[in-house]
C-alpha cells in the first residue's frame, strides 16, 4: 500500500508544486543546496535539450516521409520528368524542415540559459554588440539567405532540375539540382562531381528543364548536295522519331526542320528542332543525331565534321552532328 499524499490547495498560499520538483523530491537526497540546485536548473536544463533533439528528430523523420511521397510518383520513371509543382515542394519542404529545426534549437538554448539562471535582461546590451559585430562578418551569409528565400518563392528551379548557373568571377557550375536550400544549391554534374554554390553568389541562372525542352541539331551539308531532297529525308527522320513508341514518351509533338541556319564556304547548315520533355532533350537529341546520320549516309551525301561540344550539363551535347570516327 502506498501511503496517502496529500498536497497543500493553491488557496492556502503555498507555491504549486511541479513535477519535475515532486521526482527529485523523492529520488534525490535531502542534501543542503544540492536538491534545490539540480530541481530548479540542472532537470529541467537536460530536459530542455533532450526534447530539442526528439524534436529535431521528429522534424526530420517527418520531412524524410513527405519527400519519401513525393519521389514515389517517380519511382518508374527519371527524376528529371517532373512537375513543378513538385520540384518547388520538394525545395520547400526541406526550406522549412531547416528553419523549424533552428527555431528548436533557438527555444531550447533560451530556456537553458533561463534555467541556469542568468538573466536576460543583462544579456541585451553584450548581445546587440555582438550582433553588430557577427552581422557585419557575416554579410555573406544574410546575402545568401536572402537569395535563397527569392529563389525558392519565385520557383525559379528546384530539385531535380538541369540548370546553368553563371556566377561572380565569370565562373559557371551546371548539373543536376539535388539540394536547394536557403543558403545554398548542391549541383551534381556530369563528372558525378557534387558543386556547391552559396546563393549569394549566383548572378543568374539559366534552368534546361522547366515546363519544356527543346532539342536543337544542325546539320552541315556541302553546298553542291540538292537541299530539297536532304529536306525530305530530314522531314521523313522526324516523323519516324515520333512515330517510334520510345521516342514518342519524350515528344511533345514532331520534330520540325527549320530550314537552311547559315551558309559557310563551302556547307549550308540545316537545323531541326523538337520540343521534349523536362531534361529529355539531350537523349533526344543523341537520337535524331544518330537517325539523322543512317539517313544520310544511306542515301550517300557526305555530312562535314563540324562537331562541338554544345556545353550540355549532362556530356551530350547540342552541336551538329558528329560524322564517323568522333566520339562526344
Amino acid at each position: 500500500m502506498l501511503p496517502d499524499v496529500s498536497f497543500p490547495s493553491v488557496h492556502s498560499g503555498w507555491s504549486a508544486v511541479t513535477g519535475s520538483q515532486l521526482i527529485a523530491g523523492d529520488l534525490l537526497p535531502n542534501i543542503d543546496g544540492w536538491r534545490e540546485m539540480l530541481v530548479d536548473h540542472v532537470l529541467p536544463m537536460v530536459m530542455w535539450v533532450i526534447a530539442a533533439i526528439l524534436v529535431n528528430r521528429f522534424i526530420n523523420w517527418a520531412s524524410g516521409r513527405v519527400t519519401a511521397r513525393i519521389d514515389a510518383q517517380f519511382a518508374h520513371s527519371d527524376s528529371l520528368v517532373r512537375t513543378e509543382a513538385a520540384k518547388h515542394q520538394h525545395a520547400l519542404i526541406q526550406v522549412i524542415s531547416w528553419v523549424a529545426i533552428a527555431t528548436v534549437y533557438l527555444v531550447a538554448s533560451y530556456n537553458v540559459v533561463h534555467a541556469l539562471g542568468v538573466p536576460i535582461t543583462a544579456l541585451v546590451a553584450p548581445a546587440t554588440v555582438v550582433g553588430a559585430a557577427v552581422g557585419f562578418g557575416a554579410q555573406r551569409v544574410v546575402q545568401d539567405l536572402l537569395a535563397g528565400f527569392f529563389l525558392i518563392t519565385e520557383k525559379q528551379y528546384g530539385f531535380g532540375d538541369v540548370v546553368d548557373l553563371t556566377l561572380t568571377a565569370n565562373a559557371r557550375a551546371s548539373g543536376t539540382v539535388e539540394d536547394v536550400t536557403l543558403r545554398v544549391t548542391k549541383l551534381r554534374n556530369a563528372d558525378g562531381e557534387m558543386i556547391t554554390v552559396p546563393n549569394g553568389q549566383i548572378i543568374s541562372a539559366t534552368n534546361l528543364s522547366k515546363d519544356w525542352a527543346r532539342a536543337v541539331i544542325d546539320i552541315p551539308v556541302p553546298k553542291s548536295v540538292d537541299i530539297s531532297r536532304v529536306n525530305e529525308l530530314l522531314h521523313r527522320v522526324g516523323q519516324r522519331a515520333f512515330a517510334d513508341p520510345l521516342m514518342s514518351t519524350l515528344l511533345l509533338d514532331e520534330p520540325t526542320l527549320m530550314g537552311v541556319e547559315s551558309i559557310d564556304v563551302d556547307h549550308v547548315n540545316l537545323r531541326m528542332v523538337a520540343r521534349t520533355l523536362p531534361g529529355k532533350q539531350f537523349e533526344v537529341g543523341r537520337n535524331l543525331r544518330e537517325r539523322i546520320v543512317r539517313a544520310l549516309a544511306t542515301a550517300g551525301i557526305t555530312v562535314n565534321a563540324q562537331a562541338h561540344d554544345g556545353g550540355d550539363p549532362t556530356g551530350s551535347g547540342t552541336g551538329p552532328i558528329p560524322t564517323t570516327g568522333e566520339r562526344r
